[in-house]
């Protein structure tokens, strides 16, 4: 397939540019096939069963951007891609001339950093103090609100671009999916019979990045870290075992799901993945998925396309529009049934 078939026309206007007022306040249109139910996310605990298992990304997004200067004199601006260790990061940088491997920075006026050495896009940085980077950036990082919201993030992101069940540090953006669940829903859905269960799946900057071949066969995914707990293994295995559904929360936790299913069985354990899905794939896991409107020629896009089906996608989406759904991080959200 190529990259245009994967495009769409969206006005502008319907690009949300803040959350709603309340979290869980948006809405929720079910797709089953051609059928596109309108409802409002209020009523998700009705289309689910006891029994049924809900996969979470429990990831937490990080105060990664870092804004300072080089030690010989120029503005630099650092978004943490990835916290390898208390003193050391992988980042994007910008600045005026690329630094240099010995090149000091000095960030918000008091943490020092070496530019230890290019990997491919990234910069290798070391932290030259006690402090870890983790408190760092939650001293003087920004929160890296998506490219397409077009302003700066304030203390209500804070809150609000987080789950309300974030625990594992090291995103740069949010599994959004996760960000209609209040804890009520939460606990709703618990007192329900449906299992809750999590996996960890770290969000990096490359979600952001379009692809660039009109071929998509040629395009290459970024990598990310993931980790699948062994409780999660068994509550799913549990669950289809007892003819029940799993149901992901977003393409995040599908992505941690799918990629340690690759031999045919789900199994727990620590990798990384830069599994690519798209029409004609496969899938072993997730049966439901949950997940907010995409971008035009995403590879998330290619991604729901492939689960709940190419030409029903379309027409969902064509709905969505003429319908008035909010998109992308802060937008309203879909429940597809898988297309088998």
């Amino acid at each position: 397939m190529q990259l245009s078939d994967f495009d769409y026309h969206l006005p502008e206007a319907l690009i949300a540019q803040h959350p709603p007022a309340e979290r869980g306040r948006s809405r929720l249109m079910h797709v089953q096939g051609s059928r596109h139910t309108d409802l409002m996310f209020s009523d998700f605990d009705v289309l689910v069963e006891p029994g049924d298992v809900l996969v979470f990304n429990d990831t937490r997004v990080i105060k990664a951007r870092l804004f300072g200067e080089k030690a010989s004199g120029g503005k630099v601006e650092a978004l943490v891609e990835r916290v390898l260790d208390e003193h050391t990061a992988l980042a994007h940088v910008r600045a005026s001339k690329s630094p240099k491997p010995g090149t000091r920075l000095v960030f918000a006026g008091r943490w020092e950093a070496e530019m230890v050495e290019r990997q491919g896009e990234l910069f290798k940085l070391r932290f030259l103090c006690e402090t870890g980077v983790f408190d760092i950036l939650e001293a003087s990082g920004k929160l890296p609100l998506p490219p397409y919201i077009e302003r700066g993030a304030d203390e209500d992101d804070d809150e609000r671009y987080q789950t309300v069940y974030a625990r594992e540090r090291g995103a740069v953006a949010a599994p959004t999916a996760g960000l209609h669940f209040s804890e009520a829903m939460l606990a709703r859905l618990a007192e329900k019979g449906v299992h809750l269960a999590y996996v960890t799946l770290h969000v990096g900057a490359g979600t952001f990045q379009p692809v660039r071949v009109e071929n998509i066969e040629e395009h290459r995914m970024h990598s990310e870290v993931y980790e699948i707990p062994q409780a999660t293994v068994e509550a799913v295995r549990e669950a289809h075992a007892a003819g029940r559904r799993v149901l992901s929360v977003g393409t995040t936790s599908m992505r941690a799901l799918e990629s340690a299913a690759h031999t045919g069985e789900l199994v727990a354990g620590r990798g990384e993945t830069d599994i690519f899905i798209t029409p004609g794939y496969r899938f072993r896991v997730v049966d439901r998925l949950l997940t907010n409107f995409h971008l035009p020629k995403s590879t998330l896009l290619m991604l729901v396309s492939a689960f709940a089906g190419y030409e029903e996608m379309r027409a969902a989406y064509a709905h969505a529009v003429e319908a008035e759904y909010r998109f992308f991080s802060y937008g309203d959200a879909m429940l597809l049934e898988r297309k088998d």
